[in-house]
């Protein structure tokens, strides 16, 4: 990863660079223009990575004053362990950044933080047609061997 990039938390003041990424990874996954999240959700999301009660955190990659990447995560409780679980719900660089290191910084800086949780692991999901990102799914990390399920209400 180049030296320039730094991994931090997320400032108020990121708001407009954060937006910007967090609808091209919306878009990825095809939530923008009529699929587009409830307009509620985003400020919604922005307000809970200020919000000391939340589990939620933002984590941002910066070079050079300009945002390049995001990873969201979350702690829960578990039924099988003592420490809290991470869950690292999002993750998202921008197309100019891929393949340079970022999404693995964001990654390990995650996991460092849920290190300093207590937390004994952390886990993430991705869309099975997501090849790019399962390559380096596949490098930081081993399979669950559990698959996902769903039902919208």
């Amino acid at each position: 990863m180049n030296q320039n990039v730094a991994i931090r938390s997320v400032r108020q003041e990121d708001f407009p660079a954060w937006k910007l990424l967090w609808d091209g990874y919306n878009a990825f996954y095809g939530r923008s223009g009529p699929t587009a999240l409830p307009a509620d959700i985003t400020p919604m999301t922005w307000s809970r990575f200020f919000d000391a009660y939340e589990p939620v955190h933002a984590l941002v990659a910066e070079s050079e004053g300009q945002l390049l990447g995001l990873a969201h995560f979350l702690y829960h409780r578990s039924t099988t362990q003592l420490g809290p679980s991470c869950y690292l719900q999002d993750l998202f660089t921008l197309d100019a950044a891929r393949g340079k290191g970022i999404g693995r910084a964001l990654i390990e800086e995650v996991c460092r933080r849920a290190r300093e949780a207590g937390s004994p692991r952390v886990y993430w999901q991705t869309h099975e047609t997501n090849a790019t990102a399962m390559q380096l799914y596949d490098r930081v990390a081993e399979k669950s061997g559990f698959v996902v399920y769903r039902k919208l209400l």
